[in-house]
């Protein structure tokens, strides 16, 4: 069975920290290009993080540059996303995605398979 089921997402307060993980079954992951979106209430989905094939690429959005980190680790099908000093904006619920077989494709939505989502809640 094709899928990624992300895990990791709950309630945090303000200024905490979370771990996202996602992991695919059904496809051979080393060859995608992963990433992560958020969607907030009444707002469109939007470009968190990617990260190339190997890893050795990463590439994130103005609004969590320097807060979030993307990795992956091939032996275990396992993306993740490390979020640090989470703010109330940053509630959201947050989607794995496998892209293409480079960064770009990620950035551009180019999309071939999605994650259910996991909430995160940032409050106080």
């Amino acid at each position: 069975q094709v899928h990624l089921l992300e895990s990791g997402g709950g309630m945090v307060q303000p200024g905490g920290s979370l771990r996202l993980s996602c992991a695919a079954s059904g496809i051979t992951f080393s060859r995608y290009a992963m990433g992560w979106f958020r969607q907030a209430p009444g707002k469109e989905r939007e470009f968190m993080a990617a990260i190339s094939l190997s890893g050795g690429t990463t590439t994130y959005s103005d609004s969590v540059k320097g807060r979030f980190t993307i990795s992956r680790d091939n032996a275990k099908n396992t993306v993740y996303l490390q979020m640090n000093s989470l703010a109330p904006d940053d509630t959201a619920v947050y989607y794995c995605a496998a892209g293409g077989t480079n960064t770009r494709s990620v950035l551009k939505g180019e999309i071939s398979l999605w994650g259910q989502g996991t909430q995160v809640t940032v409050s106080s």
